[in-house]
């Protein structure tokens, strides 16, 4: 999972990317649960970036909570 999400990340700083790679390790239910909502999302029609803008916003307190 962390190779994929680093490909992902490309051009994301190292510092950045080990600050994601973090707070999914402490809470990977959360990020389970928001990946599928994205999926969900996807599912019905709409395109990547949309979906996780939406998502984002659904879970912007949580996300600020982690940080």
């Amino acid at each position: 999972m962390r190779k994929m999400l680093g490909s992902q990340l490309k051009g994301v700083p190292q510092a950045e990317q080990d600050k994601i790679f973090s707070m999914i390790e402490k809470n990977p239910e959360f990020f389970q649960k928001i990946a599928g909502e994205i999926k969900t999302e996807m599912d019905k029609g709409k395109d990547q970036m949309t979906a996780v803008m939406e998502i984002s916003k659904k879970y912007e307190s949580d996300l600020k909570k982690l940080i």
